[in-house]
Formats: C-alpha cells, structure tokens, sequence
C-alpha cells in the first residue's frame, strides 16, 4: 500500500518511513510541486487535517492515501507554549535550530533549568472512504540546554520519563518505542488496515 505523506519535512519523512516498513511512503512533493498549506487550525488534530485534506485534492486521484502528521512539544512552565505552533516558534521562516534555541531562551527567561513537559503527534488519514484522526503522546522534561546531536527539532532538550539522557542522545531504536509519533502511527496502522 502506497502511503502519501502531506509533509516535505526531512526528519518526518525519515521518522515515518522507519516506523511504517511494510508501507511504501513518498512525501508529496515527489508527486507534484509544493505548495503552501495554510495552517490555521486551532488544534493538532485540526492542522493535521488540514494538511491531508490539502494534498488529497491536490493529487487529483482518488486512490491514494494521504498521511498527515502535525506535532509539537508543549512546556508546562510556558502555559503550554508553544504548542500548535512549534514548527514556527522562532517565526515563520525559522529552521530547526532556531526553534530550538528560542524555546531555551523561553524557558531560561523563567529562571528554571527545566520544566515538565510533553509532545503530541496527532496523525490525520484521508481517504476516498472517509477522514481519520490519531493522537499520541510522550511526557517528560524540556531544559533550558541542548545535549547531544541526534534527532531533529526539539529532541537535544527533551528527556522523556524514565530515561537521563535526551532524545538527542539515545538511539533510533529506543525512540521508536517511545516516541509520541510511534505511537500515533501505531494507532494510525490499525486504521489502515481496515481500510
């Protein structure tokens, strides 16, 4: 089965393909040209819909099936910041890295070296058959520092509950198993299989 994916996103690109092995999985942009997808929803859910739905009538063919995934960390001692909006936390064309250092600077500004905090991955299906949404998540803590060089976004300042180390420091096959996104497409699997 052929999935599309409604991101040009490398590092999502990459995570998705690892965790969906028995699916061939393409970003779109190897279908047709990018294009700009407003998203202006007020949720992850909704974003991510917004996406897939965006794709799905792009490709102009009723047989595929189009994945979104939209995420983000939330810090609890920034009311949740920055949430929806963590792609762009930085603004709209910031990078990674840039994302990364603001939300240190953010939590630094409080005067705390960490503070609890969680990722959401809500993934969205679209299909000829209909419109699916999954959530999954992964608690742990944000700190005011980066620690070690893999991953991508916020992964060098993230420890997830129960480990000492960063998702920036651990390997492949330990963030798979706890990943919010892995869990999503866990979820999101289930779905396609009844499709």
């Amino acid at each position: 089965m052929k999935l599309v994916l409604a991101t040009s996103n490398k590092g999502k690109v990459r995570e998705i393909q690892a965790l969906c092995e028995d699916y061939e999985v393409i970003p779109y942009s190897e279908l047709i040209q990018e294009f700009e997808i407003v998203e202006d929803g007020s949720s992850f859910k909704e974003n991510a819909l917004i996406k897939a739905r965006a794709v799905y009538k792009a490709l102009n063919n009723e047989d595929v099936i189009v994945l979104a995934d939209d995420s983000g960390i939330s810090v609890d001692v920034l009311d949740g910041k920055p949430g929806i909006y963590s792609a762009r936390h930085a603004g709209s064309d910031a990078n990674d890295k840039d994302n990364l250092y603001k939300l240190i600077e953010d939590i630094k500004a409080e005067n705390v070296e960490s503070s609890p905090a969680h990722y959401t991955a809500a993934i969205a299906i679209v299909t000829k058959n209909g419109e699916y949404s999954v959530h999954g998540w992964m608690h742990g803590t944000a700190l005011a520092k980066a620690i070690g060089d893999g991953g991508f976004g916020y992964d060098p300042m993230f420890i997830p509950l129960g480990y000492d180390k960063t998702l920036g420091e651990l390997n492949d096959e330990i963030k798979k198993k706890l990943s919010h996104r892995a869990k999503a497409l866990s979820l999101a699997k289930k779905i396609l299989q009844s499709i």
